[in-house]
């Protein structure tokens, strides 16, 4: 991998707080990286990891996990069906990306777009509340699933 990957910039993340990019955490950071648009639970992680990496248990990879969380390396996210997923979080991508979630066949698209700016701008204002983040998941059905109701 090139020093601008993924990979390179959550290396250096973990570097920085004092951590090492151990083969077990890089294992698990690898699985997140190539399939960050999934949006995974832990114990799809896990199996995903597994593949690869036999060795690792489920309780290892769940470490990773919430370290990736708390170092802000990855988004822990919960969704109707109530399994704790994980987004890769983009190196200088600002704000967290919205979610469609379709509440039909559970598939759950990305908005990259950030459209809330004029409403956090009221709210600081209004309020006197600095907003460092937000997150917005959208519930409704995809085109898919509208195409099959009609």
């Amino acid at each position: 991998m090139n020093a601008t990957s993924p990979l390179a910039g959550i290396k250096e993340q973990l570097h920085t707080a004092g951590y090492k990019l151990t083969p077990q955490r890089e294992a698990t950071v690898l699985v997140l990286v190539e399939n960050e648009k999934e949006h995974l639970s832990a114990e799809e992680i896990y199996m995903c990891v597994k593949e690869k990496s036999p060795e690792i248990g489920l309780a290892t990879v769940y470490r990773t996990l919430e370290l990736l969380t708390e170092l802000h390396v990855v988004n822990k996210i919960t969704f109707n069906d109530g399994l704790a997923r994980y987004d890769v979080i983009k190196e200088g991508g600002g704000h967290f990306h919205h979610h469609l979630l379709c509440t039909s066949c559970g598939n759950i698209e990305e908005v990259q777009e950030d459209l809330l700016e004029e409403v956090e701008q009221k709210i600081e204002n209004q309020f006197q509340f600095l907003i460092q983040d937000h997150r917005l998941t959208f519930h409704g059905l995809c085109k898919d699933c509208q195409k099959k109701a009609n």
